[in-house]
């Protein structure tokens, strides 16, 4: 007598377990067949972006300088006008790639963002997605505001006080401020990466207040904590001096006291009840 194949035959359970692998294993190719695509699409982006900030390197790199002509001219000229120098032969060469690296990594930033978001968006309820919304549009706006805070007030009031430190005797410049081109670049990527990535703390302290992790009341009480952290902080992403320092931390102290109040003010709500069927908010499979 024949027995009807079933589950628990041996035969019958490896043809399964080999469905089942095959099953699982389409999806992860199909999630990392869409990644690379968004890689290359980051990538190219970033290509392009670069060839096209090359091309204006050089006027790029001297605007770059306006703050620290207005510092000269406040000052007035101590010696010969304002000179910048570089010592070794493709210095300020690998001086232009650099600043075009680094103006191509801020435009194809939203791109970046975009991109991480609609892989992750089809795994994402409709609510989340359009929470997210907001916040990918706020953060470059708080980048740009720290950017220009860097760039209009933070740069000038550094290089003021450098060149005050120049020494002058019997009329002459003995001691004069003679920056080189790659130095200053770094202080200015320096102050602006800086500035811009720490004026997002807003950003995090909100998303971790609607996610529930933090209060408006602890975030108060810990305020204390939250000023050593901001002056440590400081210390560690700015140049090795403390006016850089101060600089940066005050705007920080400020931000965490309006985050403080958006937190206050955005903070979890009870949930009311929901007659529609939960299961409708489930994004369907592939979106």
């Amino acid at each position: 007598m024949t027995r009807a194949p079933s589950d628990s035959d041996p035969q019958d359970g490896h043809d399964v377990n080999d469905d089942e692998v095959e099953a699982s294993s389409a999806p992860l190719i199909a999630h990392l067949a869409e990644l690379r695509r968004r890689l290359i699409i980051v990538l190219s982006m970033t290509a392009v972006a670069f060839g096209a900030c090359f091309f204006v390197a050089e006027p790029l790199y001297f605007f770059l300088l306006a703050p620290f002509e207005a510092a000269a001219r406040d000052l007035g000229a101590k010696g010969q006008g304002l000179t910048l120098i570089f010592t070794a032969p493709l210095e300020f060469f690998f001086t232009k790639m650099k600043l075009a690296l680094f103006a191509a990594l801020v435009l194809v930033t939203p791109v970046l963002a975009y991109q991480v978001y609609a892989f992750v968006a089809p795994g994402l309820y409709r609510r989340e997605r359009r929470a997210i919304w907001p916040f990918l549009l706020a953060s470059p706006v708080l980048f740009l505001m720290g950017a220009g805070l860097v760039y209009g007030f933070i740069l000038p009031f550094v290089l003021r006080f450098a060149l005050s430190q120049e020494a002058m005797v019997a009329g002459q410049v003995a001691i004069e401020l003679l920056p080189k081109v790659s130095d200053y670049l770094a202080l200015v990527t320096t102050l602006i990466l800086a500035f811009g990535f720490c004026f997002q703390m807003p950003l995090v302290l909100v998303l971790l207040g609607l996610a529930g992790v933090v209060t408006a009341q602890q975030l108060s009480k810990f305020r204390r904590y939250a000023i050593a952290g901001v002056f440590v902080l400081a210390a560690f992403v700015t140049p090795p001096d403390p006016l850089s320092q101060i600089l940066l931390a005050v705007p920080l102290l400020l931000l965490y006291e309006a985050s403080v109040i958006l937190v206050r003010l955005l903070g979890r709500k009870p949930a009311k009840p929901v007659a529609t069927d939960p299961r409708a908010d489930v994004p369907p499979p592939g979106a």
